[in-house]
């Protein structure tokens, strides 16, 4: 392996993480299209709404852990904050995360390893960027910390109610 892409000790390089999860999310989206159609076009009732819930929860999981993941590779690769923010909308849209990995692919955006090391790089001299490194050489530990997050996210999300609330 080659010293210029570093990948932790679960072998993910930034660009193969995140583009899991865009392709993830993407499929996702197939999902819950047709959970929609199950619920209100095949199968109106409650086998169609049992469908919908299924495939709705799977959506907002994978939703959750892609904008955990651009958020994360946004850091690493010291993308602007508007690309970061505009990583994580593509997921609104259907399909949309594809196009942006594309995107990002053709304008080196997902280049290079994890920065686990300290660089000669002015940037790495702060608290945030050290405890970024700390973060990522236990990724164990990170995923951890990230799975938690998500999933508190997602309860909150629930408790709160679907988007344009209960029928």
């Amino acid at each position: 392996m080659s010293n210029d892409v570093k990948t932790s000790t679960t072998g993910f390089t930034p660009r193969g993480l995140y583009r899991v999860l865009s392709i993830a999310e993407a499929i996702t989206w197939t999902l819950l299209i047709i959970g929609l159609l199950a619920k209100y076009v095949v199968a109106p009732g409650e086998t169609g709404d049992l469908i919908l819930r299924v495939t709705g929860t799977i959506h907002g999981f994978v939703f959750l852990s892609y904008g955990a993941t651009a958020i994360l590779v946004g850091i690493n690769q010291r993308w602007k904050p508007l690309l970061t923010v505009g990583a994580v909308a593509t997921a609104i849209v259907p399909y949309a995360t594809i196009p942006f990995d594309r995107w990002l692919e053709k304008h080196s955006k997902l280049d290079g390893g994890w920065r686990l090391e300290k660089s000669d790089d002015p940037r790495d001299d702060n608290w945030f960027d050290g405890l970024v490194r700390w973060m990522l050489r236990r990724p164990y530990l990170l995923g951890t910390l990230i799975v938690l997050a998500i999933v508190a996210l997602f309860a909150i999300l629930l408790i709160a109610g679907p988007p344009g609330g209960r029928e």
